[in-house]
Parts: C-alpha cells; structure tokens; sequence
C-alpha cells in the first residue's frame, strides 16, 4: 500500500510539472532544428521536459514529449489511452507501430514486453534520427525502425504473409492522419495482418470534421469497436479486434491484473477501462455517413475544430 501510494504521489508531482511546463509563459528552447524532405523538425525544451514538434500550421503540433528525469513515464494522455489495447489482448508478441514520434510508445512496450518483436514505421528517416539522437529510442535485434510509407510496408507484409497481434496507427503529419491511411481499402489491407487474437489500436480526434467519416469507416470494416476517449485532450482511440469485443467483466479483470505492471509508466489502465465505450451500445454518428475510400477521402479539405 505504501508503495502504491508513492507511485500515485510521484505521479501527480510529475503531472503537476508537465502542465507548469505547458502552461508557463517561459519560452521553450530549441535544441535542435532541420527541415526536412517531409516538415520542419524542431526539438524544445522547458522545465526539463524535452518535446519533437512539427511546425505547421496546426496548434496541435507536439508529436512526443519526454521527462527528462523520469523518461520511463508517459506523457501525453493518448498514449496512456493505447494501452486499453492490452484490455483485450494482455500478451502480444509481435508488435506494428505505424508512425514513430519520439519513440516513446516503442521504448515503454520493450520495458513491459521485453520478448515481444516491434517494429517502428515511419516515413520520414529525419524523424529517426531525431528520436535516436534527442529522445533515447531503442533498437536492438527484436526492436527495428523502418524508413517507410506506412501503407506501403502494410502491403508488403501482406505479400509476405505476415501476422501482428498489435497494430497501432499513429501517424501524423503535423495537420492530421495522411488521407491515405484512413480509407476503407486501407483498414482492409490492415486487418487481414491481424492474428487471430489481434488488436488494432487508432489514434484519432474526438473533435474533428472528420469524426462521422471515420467511424462509419471503421465499423464498415471492422463491425463493432471501442471508443476510448476522456475530457482531459481531444484524441480517441478506436480500438478494434480481430475478435468479438470482451465484455465489460473480462475488461475489468484484466484491468486488474495489468495495473501494478502499468502504473510504474503512468498509465491507470483501471480508470481508462472506465472510458472505453462500444459502438454497439452507443452508435454516435449517422447511419447514412459516407465512407473514406481511395476514390472519396477529402482529410485534407477538413480541418480540425478549434
């Protein structure tokens, strides 16, 4: 109990200097610059808490931020979101990460799943660099990094007939998801790499034009599927299986299970279990909704709400 309570006081301490160094009107530093075939690339830091950052238009521009102090602990609350993943399937062995950031998720996953095969997509090698140079990202012969369009390398394992038991879509380019990574052919080509206990965990807006048109794609190809959201940012996570959903029992058991592992990273699974809403007891968007397709996907005539 002890125990368990420092960790909780540690992590309000840590939470508490997070927002200070958001909210403060000290001007970050920027530690590293460089433009890129893809974006600007800027590395900042403030009150010991160091964040990449692409510089477009968007004030969403963070990318993926990290305690100087403490780099284990999970900054942003989506990528503590990602974790509801583990809600449905608690032990993958073969992990894709589609967009790399910072690295953070790559490096948390390797510390829980030290045996588990990850492999890190992203487009830009610019990214890569920064993320081994700025932000301590970790490979070693089970952990890779891919200098690769993410749907690209989708269709090559597919050709290859490989199988992942954790999908996670995090790309970004600055502004929004790539148009060519939200259509329906996409999330097909995506779900047939899924094994048989796989999961699909998107990172996506809660707030955003695109909302209507993303669900109604996601349960086109995947029926039914978790929104895992809360009122601390504006990201959702859809979450997908390649098996009927769990219900709310089993998700509250191993919510259990899996809280001392997460907590360390400041990741309450048990509270975010709470979050998790089904498309089948809560459909929120029209039913006449069109779908993303290759043909028909305007993500860069939309633009986020304020």
């Amino acid at each position: 109990m002890n125990r368990l309570f420092s960790t909780l006081i540690v992590g309000l301490l840590l939470t508490l200097i997070v927002s200070l160094s958001v909210s403060t009107t000290v001007k970050a530093k920027t530690i590293h610059s460089e433009r890129s075939l893809y974006r600007n690339i800027l590395v900042e830091e403030k009150n010991r808490l160091r964040c990449l950052k692409f510089n477009v238009k968007s004030s969403k521009t963070q990318q993926s931020c990290m305690l100087m102090d403490d780099p284990q602990r999970l900054v942003f609350n989506y990528t503590k979101m990602l974790f509801s993943s583990l809600l449905i399937n608690p032990n993958p062995e073969r992990i894709l990460i589609i967009g790399l950031g910072g690295g953070t998720m790559s490096n948390t996953l390797h510390q829980i799943f030290p045996d588990a095969v990850i492999t890190n997509v992203e487009i830009d090698p610019a990214v890569i660099k920064v993320a081994r140079n700025y932000f301590n990202f970790f490979e070693n012969e089970k952990i890779t990094a891919v200098a690769q369009d993410g749907r690209i390398f989708i269709k090559r394992a597919l050709i290859k007939k490989q199988q992942y038991d954790w999908i996670i879509l995090d790309a970004f380019n600055g502004d929004y998801i790539p148009e060519h990574l939200l259509t329906k052919e996409f999330l097909q080509e995506t779900q047939q790499l899924l094994s048989n206990n796989g999961v699909l965990a998107s990172n996506t807006f809660s707030v955003s034009e695109l909302y209507n048109y993303e669900s109604a794609t996601y349960k086109a190809v995947f029926g039914d599927f978790f929104n895992v959201s809360n009122n601390k940012n504006s990201n959702r996570i859809i979450l997908t299986s390649a098996q009927a959903l769990p219900n709310s029992q089993v998700i509250a058991e191993r919510a259990t299970a899996l809280n001392k592992v997460l907590l360390p990273f400041n990741v309450d699974i048990k509270a975010i279990a709470k979050q998790m809403i089904s498309t089948a007891t809560k459909q929120d968007w029209p039913e006449e909704t069109p779908l993303l397709t290759d043909q028909y996907s305007p993500a860069n005539l939309l633009n986020l709400k304020n």
